[in-house]
């Protein structure tokens, strides 16, 4: 049964009224999800959910409470703003809550331009199956792969519509395609394992089940027969696979949570490099045909392009209304949430400058050091940016791959490690995280 997603918003705000809430913002989903796995060649799994989600933030004064269902009767929203003010009304104050001012709230949608959903016909449960048959047979069909942990493929969409008392209310549309595949080569404790996937918003951009099979068993069949090299300081190239996971902590870093709650390493670093010169690291939620693109964020500001670093130096915080306004800072339009949580800030679509230099360039002039293509448990200290990680990749020598590595342990210092690195060209564009390769010098790597 379809809803009318802005009708239940507006419902839910009129509940809240009549609860006795000063002010309060809506949000309903309304989506459908489709999972399917194979295994040998037989349907092993299939999972469809189709659903409304209903979210009510209410606010007394300086107090809060937000509350969800599934449900979207009118009984149940009138009981939910009930229930939700009287949450309210126990919560702590909060000096630093609050909806949008009306002249802050975006007046245009441009919805189109960003391409966040595919209007072609919604993938029978049989294609997709096929899509994941053709994706295991393709990585059994590579000589030495011995079994597959799994291959899948889905399908989601998602109807999303956001109203709040200030007056806003605006929506829009979502829909994702995914193949993945995980192939196992070897035996007993021999075994090693890797994946490929790809997730996209537009079936016609999605890479074919063959190629994802084939690469997912190629690059299983490269990790075989382990080792690992002596402890000491090294060079670390980042797989551009994983490469945006070390972006991902800077990120984590500029967040103005963490900037309120002065538990971060950059927390004095405003206006400082960051960055080595010549380096942008830049946000553009208006990206068409990507994930994280959206015309407004969850406090109904209009979304704009910005720049986190420019040059290699930190250009500003990732902040929403709350965390702003804690900083005496306006919101740079970050604010996510869910139907069960409250806005927080989050960073869109990020892409950083490329290199000038190919993967195997960086390899070559290296020298000695570690290639990383996957990693495992991650400590970071937040207040100094100290970095531990487990990793496996492949030990290069004299500028060339030598053999695969597990079981390693990579450490350095974030603010250190990020001043010099030296990226790659080889970044997907498609990504919502488009970073290169990235080397590293001289961190700490503990083997043998």
């Amino acid at each position: 049964m379809a809803h009318n997603l802005s009708d239940l918003t507006q419902q839910l705000l009129e509940a809240a009224k009549k609860a006795g809430a000063d002010a309060a913002d809506a949000l309903a989903v309304d989506g459908t999800s489709i999972s399917i796995d194979v295994r040998n060649g037989k349907l092993e799994q299939a999972e469809r959910s189709d659903g409304v989600e209903i979210g009510l933030r209410v606010l007394l004064g300086q107090r809060s409470a937000t509350i969800s269902a599934s449900d979207v009767r009118p009984e149940t929203m009138a009981m939910m703003a009930e229930r939700a003010v009287a949450m309210a009304q126990e919560a702590p104050d909060d000096p630093y809550i609050g909806l949008a001012d009306a002249d802050q709230i975006i007046k245009e949608l441009d919805v189109e331009a960003l391409e966040l959903f595919d209007a072609s016909a919604e993938p029978a449960p049989a294609d997709l199956e096929q899509d994941a048959i053709r994706a295991e047979a393709a990585a059994l069909a590579v000589d030495g792969i011995t079994q597959i942990d799994g291959c899948s493929a889905g399908y989601g969409s998602s109807n999303v519509h956001l109203a709040a008392s200030n007056g806003f209310s605006g929506g829009y549309k979502r829909s994702s395609r995914s193949i993945s595949c995980i192939a196992i080569a070897g035996t007993g404790t021999e075994m090693e394992r890797d994946y490929d996937g790809d997730s996209r918003i537009f079936q016609s951009d999605l890479r074919t089940p063959e190629e994802i099979g084939q690469t997912a068993a190629k690059r299983t069949l490269e990790r075989m027969n382990p080792r690992r090299p002596k402890t000491g300081a090294y060079p670390v190239l980042y797989d551009e696979r994983i490469s945006s996971s070390l972006i991902g902590h800077l990120l984590s870093a500029v967040n103005g949570g963490a900037i309120a709650r002065g538990s971060s390493w950059l927390l004095d670093a405003m206006g400082t490099q960051v960055l080595p010169d010549g380096i942008d690291l830049l946000e553009d939620p208006h990206a068409p045909r990507k994930m994280a693109s959206r015309p407004f964020d969850a406090e109904g500001l209009a979304t704009q392009k910005r720049a986190i670093v420019k040059d290699g130096m930190l250009q500003g915080w990732t902040l929403d209304l709350a965390t702003g306004r804690k900083l005496g800072m306006e919101s740079t339009a970050n604010a996510t949430r869910g139907t069960s949580s409250a806005p927080s800030p989050s960073p869109w679509n990020i892409e950083m400058t490329q290199g000038d230099k190919t993967r195997d360039d960086l390899i070559r002039d290296m020298g000695t050091g570690l290639l990383v293509t996957s990693m495992i448990g991650a400590t970071i200290n937040p207040n100094t940016g100290d970095y531990s990680r487990g990793a496996a990749g492949y030990w290069v020598e004299n500028g060339e791959l030598a053999y695969p590595v597990s079981g390693v342990t990579i450490a350095g210092s974030l603010p250190a490690m990020l001043k010099t690195l030296i990226p790659a060209n080889d970044a997907r564009p498609w990504l919502s995280r488009v970073v290169p390769s990235l080397l590293v010098e001289g961190m700490t790597l503990a083997g043998e």
